[in-house]
């Protein structure tokens, strides 16, 4: 077993070969140093596992020694020994980097002082290691699972990429009109859905979602997918820097998507028109999605125009966000608004 190695500075000849005899009966391997120069050149020229640094001492006292200790690349816990009244020099030494102090006594009983305060010494400095250890194995482990994440949404992407492709080539292989359309609306919802994958795997933070940047791009893509010389849509946002998690953000993704859509569709039949998109925090913990335009509104107790699927998702996506989406029956035009939690 190997013996636990300690540096005695002291000026004290005698109390220095008493240390010696003392800590050596106790287990320790002790070298002595006669003064503060003496001992910071010991402890630079070899490792020891403790030291213990008396404070009075001529040339360099103790807080001087302390102070040119520190400048190693690695120091040691000190254990700092003091007179009997000296509590303020023990602060201070303390304050100075000192794992622990001592007060000098006459016989034994300071040994043994001085043998409890190495053991708690080197169990506290055990703890810490092994703290820094485990936090380095934690930051280790973390950083392995975020590249793991980021990995699988690169691939959830393009696999939703390839998905998306393959409905649109059986889109182009259909005649019926309304068939072709309906598979275009599902390239639009899985298109929502992969921008939301494609912005973790391309962001440091892989758990939640910047909803300014996600919705920046997905209304961007909308505007080039129903704009048409033959049916011009200006589309806008304005959005907070919010987050929100993965799965909050595809359902609110989805939501935008068909609202925006719907917009598109019915609002302006014979002309050009605008759809605006806002989202905003809404008092502590919420925020606010509004989808508007000014076109010719909606019917009260209307059938959905089209299939409904684009109706019965609204409602699922906002359920699962523990909402609803309400519709402004004053807004000129068609105002929808979902308020849910962060």
């Amino acid at each position: 077993m190997n013996q636990t190695r300690v540096l005695y500075i002291d000026d004290d000849a005698g109390l220095r070969r008493l240390a010696a005899k003392s800590l050596a009966r106790r287990g320790y391997a002790v070298t002595l140093a006669e003064g503060g120069a003496q001992g910071c050149a010991l402890a630079a020229a070899a490792p020891f596992d403790l030291i213990a640094v008396d404070h009075y001492m001529p040339g360099m006292d103790g807080l001087e020694t302390l102070a040119q200790l520190r400048t190693l690349p690695v120091l040691p816990p000190v254990v700092y020994v003091t007179g009997s009244e000296e509590g303020r020099i023990a602060v201070a030494a303390l304050k100075a980097g000192a794992a622990d102090y001592v007060v000098k006594t006459v016989g034994e009983d300071f040994f043994d002082l001085l043998a409890s305060a190495f053991e708690q010494v080197i169990a506290r400095a055990a703890l810490e290691r092994d703290k820094m250890v485990a936090e380095e194995q934690l930051r280790a482990s973390n950083a392995r699972l975020a590249a793991l994440l980021s990995e699988v949404n690169h691939r959830v992407a393009n696999s939703l990429q390839l998905v998306s492709a393959m409905v649109g080539m059986q889109a182009g292989a259909l005649e019926d009109g309304a068939a072709r359309e309906a598979l275009a609306d599902t390239q639009r919802r899985i298109a929502a859905i992969a921008q939301v994958h494609r912005r973790l795997y391309t962001s440091n933070q892989v758990e939640s979602v910047d909803m300014q940047e996600y919705l920046g791009a997905l209304v961007a893509e909308l505007g080039e997918t129903w704009s048409t010389p033959d049916a011009p849509r200006t589309l806008s946002l304005k959005a907070e820097p919010i987050r929100l998690t993965t799965d909050r953000a595809v359902s609110l993704g989805v939501i935008v998507t068909e609202l925006v859509s719907n917009a598109c569709k019915y609002a302006y039949p014979a002309r050009a028109g605008e759809v605006r998109v806002a989202l905003n925090h809404d008092g502590d913990g919420h925020f606010v999605l509004a989808v508007e335009d000014d076109g010719v509104g909606m019917v009260a107790g209307a059938a959905p125009r089209g299939t409904g699927l684009g109706t019965k998702l609204i409602r699922a996506m906002a359920q699962s966000l523990q909402s609803i989406v309400e519709y402004d029956a004053g807004h000129k035009g068609v105002r929808a608004v979902l308020r849910a939690a962060l």
